[in-house]
């Protein structure tokens, strides 16, 4: 059956995630039109096909202990010197994305993957391209801010031509999103983020 590169991320909504795919894109960054705008949950990961099922039922499982929470991006970061990587900053969601990124690589899962660097969220504008190139996409979006209601994640393969395509979305279950103002809600058993 062979192997499949696949990938688990939060989508950025419209009309943010055309806009910074777009800045990514004029910053130089060719890979940009090929990635969905994203924070990543579960990095590029080679599988054997034949596992999908079972990982699709992880996913699944997943979703469901989880509930929808706020994500707000503000500012910028990078990894430079380590990774060649200038990023939108996760300012509000970052403990649900740990969380989530925690349990679905959970060792005793079907995809067990250790990370080469410390779990970190983040939406990449500008990967591998010239310093003075970094350097802009930092400035440029120093200023950035989005906020939306996240309220699941979704399964990605990476195709023999580098793009990433949807394979599966997968919804939170539990309770309704809280409004960052809102008082605190019954959780339940579910994570408290």
């Amino acid at each position: 059956m062979g192997t499949v590169t696949i990938g688990v991320s939060i989508a950025v909504p419209e009309p943010h995630g055309s806009l910074l795919q777009e800045r990514r894109a004029g910053f130089g960054d060719a890979a940009a039109h090929g990635i969905p705008t994203h924070v990543t949950l579960l990095p590029p990961t080679e599988v054997e096909a034949g596992r999908l099922p079972a990982i699709e039922a992880h996913l699944t499982e997943v979703a469901a202990a989880g509930r929808p929470f706020t994500m707000r991006l503000s500012g910028t970061g990078t990894f430079r010197p380590l990774s060649p990587v200038v990023y939108v900053r996760v300012a509000e969601g970052a403990e649900a994305c740990t969380w989530l990124q925690g349990r679905l690589r959970d060792p005793s899962g079907p995809v067990p993957r250790e990370l080469m660097f410390p779990y970190h969220p983040h939406v990449t504008v500008a990967h591998g391209i010239e310093d003075a190139a970094m350097d802009h996409a930092f400035e440029a979006l120093a200023d950035y801010t989005a906020e939306w209601p996240c309220t699941g994640f979704a399964l990605y393969e990476q195709g023999p031509d580098d793009v990433w395509r949807k394979l599966r979305e997968f919804a939170f279950g539990g309770c309704a999103v809280v409004p960052p103002q809102a008082s605190p809600v019954d959780r339940g058993s579910l994570p408290a983020w």
